[in-house]
């Protein structure tokens, strides 16, 4: 029985469909990750003692998603097996009374229905979910991104499933930058929001988007986070999109297919915390700052962590600190 509120379909201000569920596309090959995701699919690297991918259906499932569409492909079978049950490992445990971990096996199976569907060709993520519209019809949908999470205690998918409700049209979720970090990410152009969203959150209007433009020309520091809220029309635009960067099909060009032809784009602008375990660097911040926080860790990983780095070289002492003080301040990579 999957852990998502039994009937979230419909929100009581406007009437319109509720996103239920999610699709998550987690095909790539990772090579950033080479070679130990020659076999084991990026997304069940290790936080600690769970794999980033729980952590993605984990915030899903606290946001109300009880469906959960994996789009995989050539060797990722193991990320379903994640999720499914193991009788003969639950058995041993119970015996050995091992109630904590007996509990911590049993979680994955029981956070939503997993589904998945094949991608034999990468083709970019519009691509991707297309292959997501038998499973979603024509119903509102989220779409999470398997390299980033958010804090659960700071949550974003319910306020930018509030948004979609109500508008029935495209939202995303930005982050703001270094004005100098512009061209490492895909950029909005925003516009104030109408007053009567501005109950849900942060909320601006967006009025177009730039991939990775450089600092001067960029039209904001507002960087895309890897959270989408879409209607089911998407997969109509998707159809007519060209390829378009890489040579790839965009899912940034048919939201932007929609927005030239009226359908509503709107974003919530998130100050909570972030995680991104897209590249190495933001993996390691990441199982720092999360194994820092831990109420059976952090203390000791603390103290270890800052003798280790004191016999070490004081540039990367004051860098590695710094980055343990930004986590247990709740400060986002």
């Amino acid at each position: 029985m999957s852990e998502h509120s039994a009937n979230p379909s419909t929100t009581a201000a406007t009437g319109r469909a509720r996103a239920v569920k999610a699709v998550i596309p987690a095909a790539g090959l990772a090579t950033r990750f080479l070679p130990a995701t020659k076999a084991v699919p990026k997304e069940l690297l290790p936080v600690i003692d769970r794999p980033v991918l729980q952590y993605i259906v984990e915030e899903a499932a606290q946001a109300g998603i009880g469906d959960v569409l994996l789009i995989t492909g050539r060797g990722k079978t193991s990320m379903v097996d994640h999720f499914d049950r193991r009788p003969d490992l639950e058995a041993r445990l119970e015996a050995k009374g091992d109630a904590d971990r007996l509990a911590a096996v049993k979680r994955p199976s029981e956070l939503a229905e997993i589904y998945t569907c094949r991608q034999p060709e990468q083709l970019g993520l519009g691509h991707a979910v297309g292959y997501a519209e038998s499973h979603v019809g024509d119903q509102p949908f989220a779409v999470l991104l398997g390299d980033e999470f958010v804090k659960p205690s700071e949550p974003l998918l319910p306020a930018m499933l509030e948004l979609q409700a109500r508008t029935g049209g495209v939202v995303l979720a930005f982050f703001e930058v270094d004005p100098a970090e512009t061209k490492r990410y895909g950029i909005a152009s925003v516009a104030q929001a109408e007053a009567e969203l501005t109950d849900i959150g942060e909320v601006v209007k967006v009025t177009g988007m730039v991939e990775k433009p450089q600092p001067q020309d960029a039209p904001s520091n507002l960087a895309v986070l890897g959270r989408y809220v879409l209607p089911g029309r998407i997969f109509d635009a998707i159809r007519r999109t060209e390829p378009g960067s890489g040579g790839e099909i965009q899912l940034t060009d048919a939201m932007e297919l929609l927005r030239s032809e009226g359908v509503p784009v709107h974003a919530i602008v998130y100050r909570g915390t972030r995680y991104d375990t897209g590249m190495p660097l933001g993996y390691l911040q990441t199982v720092v700052q999360i194994a820092a926080e831990r109420e059976d860790l952090g203390t000791e990983f603390r103290a270890w962590l800052t003798e280790f780095v004191n016999n070490g070289d004081e540039t990367v002492t004051a860098a590695v600190l710094n980055g343990v003080r930004d986590a247990a301040g709740g400060s986002g990579t």
